[in-house]
């Protein structure tokens, strides 16, 4: 006889505003338009996602000099920097930006305070298309972590200029304070981001995993391995002490895991669609047919980002 397990789906998951937002001004390119129709990055962290985009015909390409004139050419959720924006008006392309507004906010406060003379610290990933718009708004120095907050010494910033830090839209909560805890403490007079600066839908998510990861012995968060949300995810059920894993797929569940597995806690990452949620669950329940699946309702989200106006 199979064992009995149960299923625990965190609430809120999945989907945020801003990735709702650039799948529907997608889709509506699409529909208006149809392909070829090119992106300067994946339209958002999850590979189902790219990859079904990718076989309707989207192409995704960062290389200006690669896209035909006339060509239909979208801005990512990550949003990019003003170079890169200022570069693609000089061709003859229709532009589309599918920028996340949260996102957009934080560029917008990089510009004012570097008009009031402010030197910027800015928290976030090297690499990530987030940091590489954002931190191409303003020149400001990148902190990853409270070693580099260490390495800081008074000298790294202009004598008499105020100081102020933002953060990347999709860090850890918990990380984050920590951060802004050892610059307060080295720069008493800086001026701290809005809480608001991390995404409301990567704060949320994360309280639903923590409490989660409190009922459960064992976490799933449903994310691709570049998205920065669903590392978060994953680490902040691990910080409650729950063995967690995050996959794109259900043949990237190891059996042992599941065979060792209580209680199994499922979260899923802000650029997930549901359907890859439901196929983890229905492989769980193929394995073990008496499995009882519950929720757990934490916070409720009911945020939508207007669209922008399209090209006629």
């Amino acid at each position: 006889m199979k064992e009995k397990k149960t299923i625990v789906l965190a609430s809120p998951r999945g989907p945020c505003a801003g990735v709702n937002r650039a799948l529907e001004i997608i889709e509506e390119v699409l529909r208006r338009f149809g392909t070829p129709l090119y992106v300067n990055h994946d339209l958002v962290h999850n590979q189902h996602v790219v990859n079904t985009l990718r076989e309707r015909g989207v192409l995704f390409s960062k290389d200006l000099d690669a896209i035909p004139n006339r060509s239909i050419y979208l801005f990512s959720a990550h949003g990019v920097s003003p170079k890169f924006r200022q570069e693609a008006e000089k061709r003859n392309l229709i532009l589309i930006d599918a920028t996340c507004p949260l996102v957009t906010k934080v560029h917008i406060e990089a510009a004012r305070l570097t008009k009031t003379g402010h030197f910027l610290f800015f928290i976030g990933h090297r690499g990530h298309p987030e940091v590489e718009g954002t931190t191409g708004v303003a020149e400001m120095r990148l902190i990853e972590s409270v070693s580099d907050v260490k390495a800081l010494s008074a000298q790294d910033v202009p004598e008499g200029k105020p100081i102020a830090v933002l953060t990347q839209t999709t860090l850890s909560v918990r990380e984050t304070e920590e951060i802004l805890t050892a610059l307060k403490r080295l720069f008493p007079e800086i001026v701290l981001p809005s809480k608001k600066d991390i995404c409301y839908a990567t704060t949320n998510r994360q309280k639903a995993t923590e409490e989660l990861a409190k009922q459960c012995d064992s976490i799933l968060v449903v994310g691709s391995k570049h998205s920065s949300n669903s590392n978060r995810l994953r680490e902040t059920a691990e910080n409650v002490g729950v063995r967690a894993l995050l996959v794109d797929f259900p043949k990237d569940i190891p059996d042992d895991f599941l065979q060792e597995a209580q209680r199994i806690g499922i979260t899923s990452g802000a650029s997930v669609p549901e359907i890859l949620v439901q196929n983890v669950i229905d492989h769980i329940l193929q394995k073990f047919p008496k499995t009882e699946v519950q929720n757990l309702s934490v916070l409720e989200e009911n945020v939508r980002f207007p669209l922008p106006k399209f090209p006629t």
